[in-house]
């Protein structure tokens, strides 16, 4: 599947994250030259900088051959704007967006392009189920016949994980953390980095369960 991500906020990056993990062709689009410079190398995603509300960036960015378009700046009008070219002009088939003020949320239907209307306050794997029309996390995080997964997990202050080098944490049979999330940004996974309140990590896993994975850290 090709994905289009508009916004490399934290939710756009773990979203477009956890969707490359599963073996999807996805493209992260941000308006900060900057942020996609300081992303660069530490996502396995194609990055595009420029303003997704123009639609030469869109085309440039692959808009003519995404299957999914997914909105997630933290601009409510932006979002709209975004959703309305990508099903307007280019026909993506499904176009989910964020919708970052509940007074706003009349505005995410279809008359703007919006078949997926998101609340900000979403689950990251619920949003990713509802934008991708999956049934079931497993089936969309499945990365091979063998049955591979992608499962999250956060670092809490009260986890027993906190302070610990993520090499020194006893994970599953079969387990490896794809990426660590860090005020946001996504981190590349060294055994030395030490764990702190606030991490979300993404682990890959063909025979753990969530509750397993959780155990580890918490």
């Amino acid at each position: 599947m090709n994905v289009l991500i508009a916004g490399a906020g934290r939710l756009g990056t773990q979203i477009a994250n956890v969707l490359a993990a599963a073996r999807n062709e996805v493209t992260l689009i941000d308006i900060d030259d900057d942020r996609v410079a300081e992303l660069q190398g530490s996502m396995p995603v194609q990055l595009v900088a420029g303003d997704a509300c123009e639609p030469v960036l869109l085309e440039h960015a692959g808009a003519l051959t995404a299957d999914l378009v997914i909105a997630t700046t933290g601009d409510d009008e932006d979002n709209l704007v975004i959703s309305l070219l990508a099903k307007r002009q280019f026909s993506v088939r499904r176009v989910a967006a964020r919708v970052n003020d509940s007074d706003n949320a009349w505005l995410f239907d279809g008359r703007w392009g919006v078949d997926v209307a998101v609340p900000a306050a979403t689950p990251l794997i619920s949003l990713i189920e509802e934008a991708t029309g999956a049934t079931d996390t497993v089936a969309l995080l499945r990365l091979s016949k063998a049955g591979v997964d992608v499962i999250e997990t956060a670092i809490t202050p009260q986890s027993r994980a906190v302070d610990r080098a993520l090499g020194d944490v006893p994970l599953p049979e079969g387990t490896v953390v794809a990426t660590i999330v860090r005020d946001g940004q996504p981190t590349v996974p060294d055994p030395a980095i030490r764990l702190r309140a606030g991490d979300e990590l993404l682990l890959v896993s063909h025979s753990a369960t969530e509750q397993e994975i959780h155990a580890a850290f918490q």
